[in-house]
C-alpha cells in the first residue's frame, strides 16, 4: 500500500482561548484508495499519525482483509497540533505558543479534512487514548460527519481522578525544576527523564504485566535504570502543552447528540480509564456498545489497545452489523 506524508499550511487560526496564531501547519499521513471510504485515525498523547502504522496496529487494521482494508478505504492519520510534524512550542515560540485545548485540536482536524482534503463525511473515526477522546468530541460536535465512532482507552467524561492527578504531577515536576527557566531552558530539564519513567510506571503497562516483567526487586531496579539511561526524546514545553490540553475536556453532558454507531473499547486493567463510567455513558447513547478486553498474559494496562489483535474481531462485528458485542 502507498503511504504518503503531507504537510498542510493552515495559515491563521483562532483558538478557543481567543489567541490567534499565523503560519500553523499540520502534518498528516494518507494511505489506501483515494476513491475509497474515508477513515480518520487519531493518535494518543505524545504520539503521531505515522506511529499508528506499526505492525501490531495499522499493520492489522489496514491489511488486505482487515476491517479497514486500504484497498477499500482512504485512511487519514493526522499529527495533532503540538505533536509530530505539526506546529508545536519547540518550533521556536516555546511558551509563547498559543495555549490549546482538545477542542482546538478537533477544530484543526476538521479543517484539515474539509479544507485540505475536501472530505465532508467519514465512514469511521477511530482514536486511541487522547485520540479516543477526540473521537468522542467529534461524535458530539459533528454528529452527521461519521457513520461509526470507535474510541479506544478513552472515556466521554472529564479527565479526573488518577488520570488528572498524574498529569498534574507530571507537568508540575517539569515546571518546578529550576532548569526549566519558565520554558527558556538551554537544555532539556533533567527532571523530565525521571518524570517520564515515573509517569509510565504509574499510568501504563498493567500491574500484572509489570509484575511478570520484573518479578524481583533486582529486575525492577534494572528495568528502571535502563530507562533512566535512555536519552530524553521529548521537549519539555511540548510535553506540558500536550498533557495540559485535556484540562477542560468533558463531553458527558452532550452524549445524546451522538448519531453514529459507537463501539468503545477498554481493557480491564487500564490504569487511567475505569470501566464503570464508560458503562454509564454507553447506556446514554442511542446506538452504543462497549468491548472490554480481559486482563491476560498479552495485556498491558492503558497500552493494551495498541495491540489491535486483541479487539479487531469486535471491530469486524461492528462494521458487519453483528450483535454479539456488549
Amino acid at each position: 500500500m502507498q503511504i504518503t506524508l503531507h504537510t498542510w499550511e493552515v495559515g491563521a487560526h483562532r483558538f478557543r482561548s481567543g489567541q490567534t496564531q499565523r503560519d500553523l501547519r499540520l502534518g498528516y499521513v494518507t494511505l489506501g484508495n483515494p476513491d475509497g471510504e474515508p477513515v480518520l485515525v487519531l493518535h494518543g498523547t505524545g504520539g503521531s499519525g505515522s506511529a499508528l502504522l506499526s505492525a501490531q496496529f495499522g499493520g492489522l487494521l489496514f491489511a488486505e482483509g482487515g476491517p479497514l482494508d486500504a484497498s477499500r478505504h482512504f485512511i487519514v492519520l493526522p499529527d495533532a497540533l503540538g505533536h509530530g510534524t505539526s506546529s508545536k512550542p519547540s518550533d521556536g515560540l516555546r511558551t509563547g505558543f498559543p495555549l490549546y485545548a482538545y477542542s482546538d485540536l478537533v477544530d484543526l482536524q476538521h479543517r484539515l479534512l474539509a479544507e485540505a482534503l475536501g472530505i465532508t463525511h467519514c465512514k469511521l473515526i477511530l482514536g486511541i487514548s487522547m485520540g479516543g477522546m477526540h473521537a468522542w468530541e467529534w461524535s458530539i460536535r459533528f454528529p452527521d460527519f461519521m457513520e461509526y465512532v470507535v474510541p479506544l482507552a478513552a472515556l466521554p467524561a472529564p479527565v479526573a481522578g488518577r488520570n488528572w492527578m498524574l498529569r498534574r504531577l507530571l507537568i508540575d515536576s517539569v515546571r518546578e525544576d529550576p532548569q526549566w527557566q519558565d520554558g527558556n531552558y538551554a537544555q532539556q530539564p533533567e527532571s523530565l527523564r525521571r518524570a517520564l519513567v515515573w509517569f509510565y510506571v504509574a499510568s501504563n503497562g498493567g500491574t500484572a504485566a509489570l509484575q511478570r516483567l520484573a518479578p524481583t526487586r533486582l529486575a525492577a531496579d534494572r528495568w528502571i535504570e535502563e530507562r533512566l539511561r535512555q536519552p530524553i526524546a521529548v521537549d519539555a514545553n511540548d510535553l506540558i502543552y500536550q498533557w495540559d490540553s485535556s484540562r477542560d475536556y468533558d463531553p458527558s453532558a452532550d452524549l445524546h447528540r451522538i448519531r453514529a454507531k459507537v463501539l468503545a473499547i477498554l481493557s480491564a486493567d487500564d490504569e487511567r480509564c475505569p470501566e464503570a463510567p464508560l458503562r454509564e455513558a454507553i447506556a446514554a447513547i442511542h446506538d452504543g456498545r462497549m468491548w472490554v478486553i480481559p486482563e491476560a498474559a498479552g495485556t498491558g494496562g492503558h497500552a493494551t489497545v495498541g495491540s489491535a489483535a486483541l479487539w479487531i474481531d469486535a471491530l469486524h462485528e461492528l462494521l458487519e452489523g453483528r450483535k454479539s458485542i456488549q
